[in-house]
This record gives structure tokens, C-alpha cells and sequence, in this order.
């Protein structure tokens, strides 16, 4: 079938699959470096009660075989070799079927991980990364010439991902449709990047320019992937640029970086790659899977396609267990204010005011007001970005902010390594407290007065101390034990 194969596309297809192995690289590293203190066996939310608690066909993957620590790092980092063998090109090496089966291999297993992640892993750019990575695996490799289908299942990824950011946006926070939403979002964004700052004290009315040329992108632009090149490779090219924007401004995890290769995809690389090489005409049997795998994508488009279409638009759904198709969206509403949860500890017997209460630090959260925030993007930071969720609701929290404070009361080591400074290097404190600050970017004036680059103020309290259990012989000495 000639309608079948587009052999000008075999560059986008190269271009496409390296950006994402180095994508599915970041996420099974940020997988191997942070499991222990959040999913592990003596973790924050421990697999093992998830699995008790949950049906198979809830989340299947393979830790409903069997999960161990072990087995967990195991396919963790089987999940990075992977990838960097298909940085390599080891795919394009393989027979066909063999290349496929690859590229499987780390579906299957981030499959397996996000399917026990619990909050730590609902976000949308996990969905996103699964339903690219699946389509990936029926692109072909090597010789084989890439599928036109498959090719248009990406860009209706890529529309879904964009319109559905655009409508919610629209639908949702009225500062949108004014115009004035960043005046306000690159303060108040989950993790501000290195520019953040500078970003903020852009002009208003660059700010309504961003935001206009935000809703163009979204809104108008992704209809024009659909069209005739070189039309689409220009659509395709200013989301690129607009993601680039966006990777400069903050810390998105690999949300940017996913779209830009899905944009990638889209291009057509033939005036810079010139006559493409000799590709073979692809199997029987690898044009009934992909004509299969296209029938059940735009089967399963449905739910997804009404939800684009809902005045109750929601953001970020999965609508089947394998995350196959799913629908996206971010910020349809946008805080004006910035809160922090500061995490502080002491070693005072009493937990008063009148204690030394010393601040933990994060990573990549705001802190201290005179640390320039980081870039750490496409890395994902998840406990980061889960306290930024807690100071804007407690109920974000429930779950799990009481065992990660229990396990700063007893000094566990997996969980101090998510963190950047640890105040109590000699021994963990006797009380732990939190509370809700206000951070705001200062001025250029307070900045070179100060070198501050946040000025902040304690708002409330967000959990009372509470305290480790004394060693044995000494209960109730100690008068300032407070329960939460």
C-alpha cells in the first residue's frame, strides 16, 4: 500500500525518537532517585498498600506480580539502559519486530512505575509520556519506512495536548480572557526557574503579549497541523518556539520538552535532509498492527474529544487503565498570591515560640529568600512540587504530609536525600512544625539593596509541632509533646 508509508519523514521520525529516549531517560532516573522515600516498602505512601487495597484491572503492571525495593530499582534502571540504547540507535539496528519490542520495553516499565506512583505521579506529563510512548513503539524503525497513521496519531496527540490547554485556560480563570494572568503566573508558578524573576518584572504590556500569543498557539494554531506542509511545519514550529518560552520561564518537569518532540514529528526535515535513503516496503503484518493500533487510538479518542468539547472540561484525565488516550490541560486557573509551607524543626525540649527553629530546605521550592530559584527541568522534583499543591490546600496533603513529617522526627535517610539542607546533620529534632508563608518577587531596588530575590511573611499555621517518641525512661518529661 503506498498511501501507506511517508519516506519523506524518516529525519522527523530520527529527530522524534532520540528526543524521546532522552525523555524517557530523565523520567526513569527521577524513578530510580526518589522511589525509596516516597513509594518504597518503608516509604511515604508504601506500594504494598496501595496493591492490598486495589484491584488488578484498577493498575495493571508488572508490581502486581510481585514488588519488592529491589524489583523496583531493577526496573528503574533497566528503564535508563533502555533509553540509552535507543539514544544510541541500537533500534534502528533490529529488524523491524526486534526495534518495536525496544521500544515496548520502556513503555511497559514506566507503565508498571506510574501505575503505583499514587499522588506522586498525577501529573499529566506522565499520561503524555506513556500515550507518545506507546504510539512510538508502531512508528518503525531502521529501514522501514515511518507510517503515515501514526504520523497523524501524533499530531492529534499534539492537537489534544495544545487546543486542550488553550480551552481550559479559556473556560476557566477570567484574568485569561483579560489578558492579565501574567502579571501574576510567573510568581505564583508550582517552581519558578533561574529567570522567573526576570520574567515577572517584564512590562504589562508584554505580559498581555504573552498571554495573546498563548491563546493563538493553543487555540488557532493547532488546526494548522492538519494542513499541508510546509503550513504544518510552521504551526508545528512556533509551538516549539512557544515551548522554548515557556522552558526559560520555569520548572515544567518534561512537559515542554515532551510536546517540543511531539512538534518535531511534525516538520518536515526534507530541504535540510535532503534525497531520503532506501527504505524497505514494510510487512504485512506490521500494516494490519498499525491499522489496528489506529482503530483502537481513535476508538478510545472519544471520551477524550467530549471532554475537549464539555463546558466541564477537566484537565489531565486518563479515560483507560494503560493511560492509552488521554486528555490534558494546565493552569485554567491561576493564584494570585504565593504561598509556602516552610517545613521547620528544633531541637528545644519545649516547642514554643521561644525554641530554635531551624528551616529545611528544598531542592527546587522556594526557601530561602536569598537563593535564586533553580533550573531543574526536564528532572522532576516530586515532592517539590506536591508541597506546592499543600500550601494552596490542605486537603492536597492529607495523604502524606504526616508520614513525611514522621520521618523527618526519626532522621530517615531516603527522605532527607529529597531534600537540599537538612538542619539537623548531628541528629533528628525532637519537634516538627509547618507553616504557610507569602512570598513575592521583590523589586529591582529591594534586590540590589538586599540581594534578596523573595521577600516573604509568615500567613498561618499549617500544622502544629509534633514530636518524636522519647526513649524509653523519660516519657513525660518532656511538657512540650503536642499530638497533631
Amino acid at each position: 500500500m503506498e498511501w501507506f508509508s511517508a519516506d519523506g519523514y524518516w529525519l522527523s521520525r530520527l529527530v522524534f525518537q532520540r528526543t524521546l529516549a532522552v525523555i524517557y531517560l530523565v523520567a526513569f532516573l527521577s524513578a530510580a532517585l526518589q522511589f525509596r522515600a516516597l513509594i518504597g516498602e518503608r516509604g511515604i505512601l508504601p506500594v504494598p498498600e496501595l496493591l492490598r487495597r486495589t484491584p488488578w484491572k484498577a493498575a495493571p503492571g508488572l508490581f502486581r506480580l510481585h514488588y519488592s525495593d529491589r524489583l523496583f530499582a531493577a526496573v528503574a534502571w533497566s528503564g535508563c539502559a533502555v533509553s540509552v540504547a535507543l539514544i544510541a540507535g541500537l533500534d534502528g539496528l533490529l529488524p523491524l519486530w526486534g526495534g518495536m519490542l525496544l521500544w515496548a520495553l520502556p513503555w511497559v516499565l514506566y507503565l508498571s512505575i506510574v501505575q503505583v506512583g499514587q499522588v506522586w505521579y498525577g501529573f499529566g506529563w506522565e499520561s503524555l509520556l506513556l500515550e507518545t510512548g506507546f504510539l512510538a513503539v508502531f512508528l518503525g524503525t531502521g529501514d522501514t519506512a515511518p507510517p503515515v497513521l501514526v504520523l497523524w496519531l501524533l499530531r492529534w496527540l499534539l492537537f489534544r495536548v495544545e487546543f486542550g490547554a488553550g480551552l481550559i485556560k479559556l473556560r476557566g480563570d477570567a484574568c485569561w480572557r483579560r489578558l492579565t494572568c501574567l502579571d501574576f503566573h510567573h510568581e505564583t508558578q508550582p517552581m519558578p526557574g533561574p529567570l522567573s524573576w526576570f520574567f515577572h518584572r517584564l512590562p504589562r504590556p508584554v505580559h498581555r503579549a504573552e498571554a495573546a500569543a498563548n491563546h493563538v498557539t493553543q487555540l488557532l494554531v493547532p488546526f494548522l497541523l492538519f494542513t499541508p506542509q510546509p503550513v504544518a511545519s510552521c504551526a508545528a514550529g512556533l509551538m516549539v518556539l512557544t515551548q522554548l518560552w515557556l522552558v526559560a520561564s520555569g520548572n515544567f518537569a518534561w512537559l515542554n520538552w515532551l510536546t517540543i518532540a511531539l512538534a518535531l514529528s511534525v516538520i518536515d526535515w526534507t530541504p535540510l535532509a535532503g534525497r531520503p535513503p532506501d527504505l524497505a516496503a514494510p510487512p504485512l503484518w506490521y500494516e494490519v498492527a498499525v491499522i489496528a493500533v489506529t482503530v483502537l487510538v481513535l476508538v478510545l479518542s472519544y471520551r477524550p474529544a467530549r471532554n475537549l468539547l464539555s463546558r466541564r472540561q477537566v484537565m489531565n484525565r486518563s479515560f483507560d487503565p494503560l493511560h492509552l488516550v488521554n486528555t490534558y490541560g494546565a493552569f485554567g486557573s491561576i493564584s494570585r498570591m504565593r504561598l509556602e509551607v516552610v517545613v521547620e524543626g528544633t531541637a528545644d525540649p519545649v516547642a514554643d515560640e521561644g525554641a530554635e527553629w531551624r528551616e529545611y530546605g528544598f531542592r527546587g521550592k522556594p526557601g530561602d529568600v536569598r537563593r535564586l530559584p533553580r533550573l531543574f527541568a526536564p528532572y522532576h522534583l516530586r515532592l517539590d512540587w506536591m508541597m506546592w499543591f499543600a500550601a494552596l490546600s490542605p486537603a492536597y496533603a492529607r495523604s502524606w504530609f504526616g508520614p513525611f513529617t514522621e520521618r523527618l522526627l526519626r532522621g530517615d535517610r531516603d527522605t532527607l536525600r529529597l531534600l537540599a539542607h537538612n538542619p539537623f546533620p548531628d541528629g533528628p529534632p525532637v519537634h516538627v512544625r509547618a507553616r504557610v508563608f507569602h512570598y513575592r518577587f521583590t523589586e529591582l531596588r529591594e534586590l540590589r539593596a538586599t540581594g534578596n530575590w523573595w521577600e516573604r511573611t509568615c500567613v498561618r499555621e499549617f500544622m502544629r509541632p509534633v514530636s518524636r517518641p522519647l526513649p524509653p525512661g523519660r516519657e513525660g518529661r518532656d511538657t512540650g509533646r503536642k499530638q497533631r
